[in-house]
């Protein structure tokens, strides 16, 4: 992250603790996709680990996790999960070539500015083989001026923005703003071929059951991606 993004996330650790504390779409539907996109691994590398929460889902699953974050009160927390770092995203300077079977985003690479940077710094110490399991808000949500549309008749469109271009915006988070960095799905999965990462699957799901019963205006919106899950093999 620039220093901009490093310094509005270390004045977010307690919003996000709160935000994540009372969100259940976290456990039930982001934790289970990484999951199984992960493949087999023993050392995995869980890159914007937060507090942890996600490392103890892998540790839990029988994997050696380490964590990665900007956020030194987060870190903390995360210890209890498995060895943490203490990173300024996206350099990886601190870590060797090969020193991971797998690494996992989960929610973090639309804030960070030099996604290519990320994806070459991981291809750099995942060893060849191994994997990367992203999950992300889908780019439709993160294009600037893309919003949800509601029609005379209930029915609900969701308007592209400038789905093309490549700006962010800034979302509010508690007394502070959250900057998300768009990119088009062929932008990302091009620049994570020409670092060396080979697609093999892909997943764009929708508005869960869960979340519709929790949320049920949700219902009108079930034809509109809200996920994107990507796992790469590395070259």
């Amino acid at each position: 992250m620039s220093n901009r993004d490093s310094a509005s996330w270390s004045a977010l650790d307690e919003w996000w603790l709160t935000e994540l504390a009372s969100d259940p779409a976290y456990e039930d539907e982001v934790t289970p996709l990484l999951l199984s996109l992960m493949g087999p691994a023993d050392r995995v590398l869980d890159v914007g680990c937060g507090e942890g929460r996600l490392m103890r889902a892998i540790a839990a699953s029988g994997r050696q996790p380490l964590g990665v974050d900007i956020s030194r009160p987060l870190l903390r927390k995360a210890l209890e999960h498995g060895p943490v770092v203490q990173g300024n995203l996206p350099s990886l300077g601190w870590c060797g070539d090969d020193a991971f079977d797998a690494a996992v985003i989960s929610l973090v690479l639309e804030h960070i500015p030099d996604h290519r940077l990320l994806f070459a710094e991981l291809a750099r110490v995942v060893r060849s083989g191994g994997h990367l399991a992203l999950v992300m808000n889908h780019p439709i949500y993160t294009a600037p001026r893309s919003a949800p549309i509601q029609e005379p008749d209930g029915e609900v469109l969701w308007r592209p923005g400038e789905y093309f271009g490549s700006g962010s915006t800034d979302e509010p988070a508690g007394q502070h703003t959250v900057r998300f960095h768009h990119r088009t799905l062929s932008a990302l999965l091009s620049d994570a071929s020409s670092a060396g990462w080979d697609l093999e699957e892909l997943y764009e799901t929708g508005a869960s059951a869960a979340q519709i019963d929790r949320h049920p205006p949700l219902a009108l919106q079930q034809h509109i991606p809200r996920l994107l899950g990507v796992r790469w093999r590395r070259r």
